[in-house]
């Protein structure tokens, strides 16, 4: 059995921008040439968009793309950050974790690992790190966790045993399977696909990466931030990390609610 205290995101698409397409609009209305610093395909096309509002293309602000985007940052303009999409992959969190992130709809499309498709019989699980760190506590949730793991391992065989008259061996596992994860806790890992534009994941930073938010849930939003601000500094390098007591930091910005 796996016990996992820790999320791991993986960036598995980020945009790409068409230099000849956008070389076709500016001389379609005569605006000449125009480049940007960026080479991330989401900071250009926010660059972009905001060009548009004000077709501001022959008048560049110093500073290239990082300065137009710390102004629409100022001065809240958070609707041409839509347009910058990245993907991730979650993993090692639990599903009262993604009972929490799929609150987070605007912005946002996911993708979670099916327990009626796939087998849990040797599932992880994702402890607490309060829970971990002490050992009488922590024993007490092995016990748990091991229990509920047998459980499930002991139902899915007898139902399927049970359902045999079910010719089709997939819709005979998975009617199985779906009655059998009943047992299984809020502790079970899973594994989570979710796109999201970058307002709507400055969003989820912000509220999830707070002091006040659950402490797996703000470990997510800390390894999210980590990962995009490597891929878009321009996008998400205001943010920084806070200590805690706790040992998982919180997220603060001058720029909320863009």
């Amino acid at each position: 059995m796996s016990i996992l205290t820790e999320p791991k995101v993986y960036l598995m698409g980020q945009q790409v921008t068409d230099p000849a397409v956008i070389q076709e609009f500016l001389d379609d209305h005569e605006v000449g040439k125009w480049t940007t610093d960026s080479e991330v395909g989401g900071e250009k096309l926010v660059e972009v968009a905001g060009r548009v509002c004000y077709m501001s293309f022959a008048k560049p602000r110093p500073g290239g793309n990082q300065a137009y985007i710390h102004h629409i940052l100022e001065v809240g303009h958070g609707s041409v950050l839509e347009h910058a999409v990245f993907s991730l992959l979650v993993t090692g969190v639990s599903r009262s974790l993604t009972h929490e992130l799929v609150r987070h709809r605007a912005g946002f499309g996911y993708s979670q690992l099916s327990q009626r498709f796939v087998d849990e019989s040797d599932c992880a699980f994702v402890e607490p790190k309060v829970i971990a760190d002490d050992p009488e506590l922590h024993a007490i949730w092995m016990e748990a966790v091991t229990a509920a793991q047998e459980s499930y391992k002991k139902l899915s065989d007898g139902l399927a045993a049970r359902m045999a008259d079910i010719e089709d061996r997939t819709l005979r596992r998975k009617r199985a399977r779906e009655a059998a994860r009943s047992v299984l806790p809020n502790a079970t890992e899973t594994k989570i696909f979710v796109t999201g534009n970058a307002r709507a994941l400055r969003h989820f930073i912000e509220m999830r990466g707070d002091v006040a938010a659950d402490a797996e849930i703000r470990r997510l939003a800390i390894a999210v931030l980590r990962v995009l601000q490597k891929a878009s500094p321009n996008l998400f390098g205001d943010y920084e990390m806070v200590d805690q007591p706790d040992g998982v930091p919180a997220v603060r910005t001058p720029f909320k609610k863009v």
